[in-house]
């Protein structure tokens, strides 16, 4: 007995031995199962790489890690994310945006109808379910799924490439308040796309695993989620590897498009002050519109910029609808954009953040100072007003140690490395479910 118990140990410790050594000199295998974060504004794409127990977050060929998560139908093709975006303000009626906003939610005609009041795109009722209707080549009704569907794709597509290998498992996030329904449409939206969903994880999870908090000892965690269309805010309650969203509070037309559209209209209100004309062609109003992001974008990091961008004007007194012609007086408009005048015209926006995040700690019966961790998640964050209003309420610097446009796919990716057993292992983190939680909306 006593040496078949020594032959079985000796056994064992070799298995070990094999499987340390493998680790040390075998190159590492490569990652079966991707990280999808599937996100209303963009999206992107990660994977764990075994070995250096690191996330890549997989870039498309122009070196950039998000898509916007637009999509374009035309006679010829469909087109998604830059390429969408870019020919948006040419077609609008055909480029559908936001499609999160409607995937798998159950609406009465009047909601959709509010709902769907926001967009240029046209949204059809169909027994309580929406869909969009496009023109390409004929007629089209196409579902939030399989919008969402040709974004998966594309982000398939690019970890493809850069794996070099056929890629069918992934995980994928969703916001903590989608229900049961809503998640099956975002898996069913993934199979459309060829992909097989192993797991569904909140994004307040996967944000709060991408700060490494599911190995550390914290138990309140706070999620602050402020993207290009919506604020989220979650409060956690982590015990060891398991996490429970204890409150949860939002609003869903609050984000950086806000932000942009206030200083947006400034502009325009500049160029009919200086030039006496309204600026009425298409593609000069894409261009400013693109000058207010690189604007927003760079004023997180320098006190001023200067705004260049050269414009088709029609003569003051006319109406202008023959400006995208290009035959109007051609001018280079040029301002100073300054950081305190980007946060005088949005001031009265970053105060709201404060409301859902005094409901979500008065629903979850905590005081602010008792918050352990604040997670900050989603482009928005990185505004210096924005951090300043959210540290001076809680008198304590919130997390800002990972790039807050890549939070949730960096942690959905570690949990697909999980869920692909990849190797250094990591602590996996569980949800509980919490059935009766609703979300409160600051509208």
């Amino acid at each position: 007995m006593a040496g078949a118990m020594a032959i079985l140990g000796s056994s064992i410790l070799a298995l070990l031995l094999a499987g340390y050594l493998a680790q040390q000199y075998l190159p590492p295998p490569k990652p079966k199962v991707i990280g999808m974060d599937l996100g209303t504004t963009y999206c992107s794409v990660g994977v764990f790489q075994p070995g250096t127990g690191k996330v890549e977050v997989i870039a498309d060929k122009a070196g950039r890690k998000s898509l916007p998560s637009v999509v374009l139908f035309t006679d010829r093709e469909i087109l998604v994310g830059y390429e969408a975006q870019d020919l948006a303000d040419a077609n609008p009626l055909n480029t559908v945006y936001d499609a999160k906003r409607f995937i798998g939610k159950h609406f009465t005609p009047e909601e959709l109808n509010t709902e769907s009041s926001r967009y240029q795109f046209k949204v059809l009722y169909n027994e309580g379910n929406a869909e969009f209707s496009v023109f390409a080549n004929e007629s089209l009704r196409v579902t939030p799924e399989y919008v969402g569907s040709r974004l998966l794709l594309e982000l398939k597509k690019m970890a493809e490439e850069y794996l070099g290998a056929p890629v069918s498992k992934a995980v994928i996030s969703v916001p903590a308040e989608f229900d049961e329904r809503q998640r099956n449409y975002t898996v069913k939206a993934a199979q459309l796309a060829g992909l097989d969903i192993l797991r569904v994880i909140n994004e307040p999870t996967a944000a709060a695993m991408a700060y490494g908090l599911h190995k550390v000892d914290v138990f309140n965690v706070l999620v602050v989620d402020l993207g290009g269309g919506t604020l989220d805010v979650s409060l956690l309650n982590k015990q060891g590897g398991m996490f429970l969203t204890r409150a949860m509070a939002g609003n869903n037309q609050l984000g950086g498009q806000d932000f942009n559209q206030r200083l947006l209209q400034f502009l325009l209100n500049q160029i009919h002050r200086r030039y006496g004309s309204v600026l009425s062609r298409k593609q000069d109003v894409h261009h400013l519109r693109q000058a207010v992001e690189w604007a927003k974008l760079n004023l997180t990091l320098y006190d001023s910029v200067l705004i260049r961008v050269p414009l088709s004007l029609p003569d003051p007194g006319h109406s202008g609808e023959g400006g995208d012609n290009g035959s109007g007086n051609r001018v280079l408009f040029e301002e100073t954009v300054t950081r305190d005048l980007f946060e005088g015209l949005n001031q009265d926006l970053f105060k709201k953040i404060l409301d859902p995040v005094k409901e979500v700690l008065s629903r979850g019966h905590l005081g602010r100072y008792e918050v352990d961790e604040i997670v900050l998640v989603g482009g928005s964050t990185r505004i210096p007003r924005i951090r300043q209003v959210i540290r001076e309420f809680f008198g304590k610097e919130p997390n800002t140690s990972v790039d807050p446009d890549l939070a949730v796919v960096i942690g959905v990716s570690i949990q697909a490395g999980i869920m692909g057993g990849s190797w250094p292992l990591q602590v996996s983190a569980l949800e509980i479910p919490n059935r009766h939680l609703q979300k409160v909306n600051f509208n």
